[in-house]
């Protein structure tokens, strides 16, 4: 079944489907599926990343709309507006906060306080693009160099 998988026609859709879940609040990390495909398939170096950074901007999309949503039912419920020091400092970074989407941890529920406070959506995504796609670079070119075949 991993081979399956890992084979050129199915690797990529493989690989957005991986990468989508995992910028999503789940708990998966893209970046051995990403590693994998390339290291069997080396001619996929950049459709892979491409794929992955689609994927999982995407995915961190996905996550803005929740987050946008979830503050619609909370206002509806609570009727005056939740300010912390966090979401305040979000707030005034703006969507440019959304490049740090790709921090472990932080970075995916990032994405959904971003859509709770209403950040603009375009440039939110722009943000997140960029982000993930350097992500994706460095990470797997730095483990194609210490993890040569």
């Amino acid at each position: 079944m991993l081979a399956m998988l890992a084979l050129p026609q199915y690797g990529l859709s493989t690989l957005f489907v991986i990468a989508f879940i995992s910028a999503t609040l789940l708990p998966l990390g893209s970046e051995p599926a990403l590693y994998g495909l390339v290291r069997l398939n080396p001619e996929l170096l950049w459709p892979a990343i491409l794929v992955a950074t689609a994927g999982n901007t995407l995915g961190g999309a996905v996550s803005w709309w929740m987050g946008y949503g979830a503050e619609r039912a909370y206002e509806k419920v609570r009727h005056h507006p939740a300010e912390h020091r966090a979401l305040a400092m979000l707030r005034r970074f703006g969507a440019r906060a959304c490049l740090l989407s790709w921090l472990p941890i932080v970075g995916d529920p990032l994405c959904a306080v971003a859509g709770w406070l209403r950040l603009p959506f375009w440039p939110c995504v722009a943000y997140m693009a960029v982000g993930k796609l350097l992500r994706y670079v460095v990470m797997t070119l730095a483990l194609l160099q210490v993890m040569p075949s």
